[in-house]
C-alpha cells in the first residue's frame, strides 16, 4: 500500500482540537438545556440517552473528518503493470552570458530574465529531452542533453556571466557548439532556442545557421532587451557604467534583425523576450511542439497503483448517515 499525496497526513493532527472542540460544544450544549428546562423538566423532555448520543455523534464527526483526510492522501493498492514510450524533441538552449546581458534595460537584467525564461520552459517540457550551452566570446556544452530537469535546473542557476573568460557575443560558435551537443546525425526532432541580446561580434551567425539546417536543426532564438540600448554596470566601480577610450557611456542594444535572419535561415522563428508566458508558448507549444516530429527516446514498464480513495469516501458517507439517524432520533425522542 502506498500514498499519492502523503503531505495531507498533517492535517490528522486537525482531529484533537476538533475532538476538544466537540466535547466542549456537547457539554455547553448539556449545561444550556439543563439551565433552560430545569432539573425537573429535563428528565421529562430530554432523551435519557442524550449524552450516549451526542458521544456517538462526536465519535462519527471525527470519523467522517479522518476518512475524508484519508480519501485525500490518495490511498493506493495493487497495481498493473504498463508498457510506456517517452516521445520528445531534442532542445539545445544557447543562453548568452556575455558582459552585455547585465544590462538592466530588463528587470532585473538581462541575463536573470533569460534564466527565469528557461526554468519557465522547463515547467512547459512535455518529455523532451533538454541541453544546456552558455557562451560569451566562446561557448561550451553547460549541461548535456537529459530528461531529468530537475538536473538542468542546478546547471542553470550556476550560470553567470563569470562562467566564461572570453568576453563579447559569438553567436556562430555558439550555434556550432549546440549543434555538437546534439551528439546525433539524425536529421529531424532537433531544435536550438538561442537566448541572447543578438550583438554577435563574429560576423558569422549566418554561416553557422546555414549548417544548422543542413544538419536538420531549426533555431528559434528569443531577443532578450531594447533596441534604444542601455548601458553596462561596471562590474570594477559601484554604481557606474563602462566607457570607451573617449570616456563615453558604452550602450548594448537589441539587435533583432540578425536574430531574425538566423531564424529565417533554419526554418524557425524569432520572439521579443516578453513579460509573462507568451513568448515561450509561441516557441515551444506552437512551434516546436506542434511543428518538429517526436522520437522515441526510451520505452520501459511502470507500475500503475490502483487509486482506492474511493473506499474512504464511502466510508465517509455511511457514518455521516448514521450520524444523521442520530440526530433522527433525538428529535423523535424529545417530540
Amino acid at each position: 500500500m502506498k500514498f499519492g499525496d502523503p503531505s495531507y497526513f498533517h492535517l490528522l493532527w486537525a482531529l484533537v482540537p476538533l475532538l476538544f472542540f466537540l466535547a466542549w460544544g456537547n457539554r455547553k450544549k448539556y449545561d444550556l438545556l439543563v439551565r433552560f428546562c430545569g432539573e425537573t423538566l429535563f428528565g421529562k423532555l430530554v432523551s435519557p440517552d442524550f449524552k450516549e448520543q451526542q458521544k456517538a455523534r462526536t465519535i462519527c464527526i471525527a470519523l467522517i473528518f479522518a476518512f475524508l483526510l484519508l480519501a485525500l492522501t490518495r490511498p493506493q493498492w495493487g497495481y498493473n503493470w504498463e508498457d510506456i514510450n517517452q516521445e520528445g524533441v531534442d532542445i539545445i538552449i544557447g543562453l548568452d552570458v556575455s558582459r552585455s546581458m547585465l544590462a538592466e534595460d530588463i528587470k532585473p537584467n538581462r541575463l536573470e530574465r533569460a534564466k527565469r525564461k528557461i526554468s519557465d520552459l522547463l515547467d512547459m517540457l512535455k518529455g523532451d529531452r533538454i541541453g544546456l550551452v552558455a557562451f560569451a566570446g566562446t561557448s561550451f556544452v553547460q549541461c548535456p542533453l537529459t530528461l531529468d530537469y530537475s538536473a538542468a535546473r542546478i546547471f542553470l542557476k550556476a550560470i553567470d556571466t563569470d562562467l566564461i573568460p572570453v568576453q563579447g557575443t559569438a553567436l556562430g560558435d555558439a550555434l556550432r557548439k549546440s549543434i555538437q551537443a546534439f551528439r546525433t546525425e539524425e536529421k529531424k526532432s532537433k531544435a536550438i532556442i538561442l537566448i541572447t541580446d543578438g550583438e554577435d561580434q563574429s560576423g558569422r551567425a549566418l554561416e553557422a545557421a546555414k549548417e544548422a539546417r543542413e544538419a536538420g536543426v531549426r533555431v528559434f532564438t528569443i531577443g532578450i532587451g531594447k533596441e534604444i540600448g542601455a548601458p553596462l554596470p561596471n562590474p570594477d566601480q559601484s554604481g557606474g557604467f563602462l566607457k570607451n577610450e573617449q570616456g563615453e557611456v558604452i550602450l548594448t542594444k537589441l539587435d533583432e534583425t540578425t536574430l531574425q535572419k538566423i531564424s529565417l535561415e533554419t526554418g524557425g522563428s524569432y520572439v521579443r523576450s516578453v513579460t509573462g508566458d507568451i513568448d515561450l508558448k509561441t516557441i515551444y507549444l506552437d512551434q516546436i511542439s506542434q511543428k518538429l516530429d517526436k522520437k522515441n527516446f526510451k520505452s520501459e514498464r511502470r507500475k500503475i497503483w490502483q487509486e482506492r480513495f474511493q473506499w474512504f469516501i464511502f466510508a465517509a458517507l455511511l457514518f455521516l448517515l448514521y450520524e444523521s439517524s442520530l440526530s433522527g432520533k433525538k428529535r423523535e425522542s424529545s417530540s
